[in-house]
């Protein structure tokens, strides 16, 4: 494949399902810094898979899979790196978006990030609609699982969100 199909093809991924990349990120990546820096390593390594495509998969599964397992490889390397430097930080700060600041929105996304990272990937996929099969398989757990984790986490958040939005958050 030559380098301009490879770019029509890049730049058509990235419009197309750039909101996969950003749900991602924004939940991997606490501060703005990380997740332009992530972002960048994401769009590299999509770039370098593009090749090997061979469309055995939507293209929204395949971006899914690059961008999930590239942050959470990311992430640990993030919190090697971090170890012993810095405390953990108590609240991630969550992407603003310039015209839309939704609290109860950012207040998910930034319940989401405390979660665990098989958690979080299990809720991100499950906003986009895959149904558990297809997470099972992305995840690589069984479908039970995934309904047994995803069940958890529904009674967790709904418990947090009469917590928090019962106290006037």
């Amino acid at each position: 494949m030559d380098n301009k199909k490879q770019s029509e093809i890049f730049n058509q991924w990235l419009q197309q399902h750039k909101g996969i990349l950003f749900k991602i990120i924004r939940v991997y990546a606490s501060t703005e810094e990380d997740q332009e820096d992530l972002f960048q390593e994401v769009s590299v390594q999509l770039w370098r898979s593009i090749p090997s495509f061979k469309a055995e998969a939507k293209v929204s599964t395949w971006i899914y899979r690059i961008t999930l397992n590239h942050a959470l490889k990311w992430n640990k390397k993030e919190k090697r790196r971090s170890d012993g430097i810095e405390e953990a930080q108590e609240q991630l700060h969550v992407l603003k978006q310039q015209d839309e600041i939704n609290p109860k929105l950012d207040w998910l996304y930034d319940q989401i990030s405390k979660l665990d990272k098989v958690d979080r990937s299990l809720c991100l996929l499950l906003f986009d609609g895959y149904q558990y099969q297809e997470i099972a398989d992305m995840i690589g757990i069984s479908e039970n699982y995934v309904g047994v984790k995803l069940n958890r986490i529904k009674k967790y958040l709904t418990e947090q969100a009469k917590m928090n939005f019962e106290n006037g958050l």
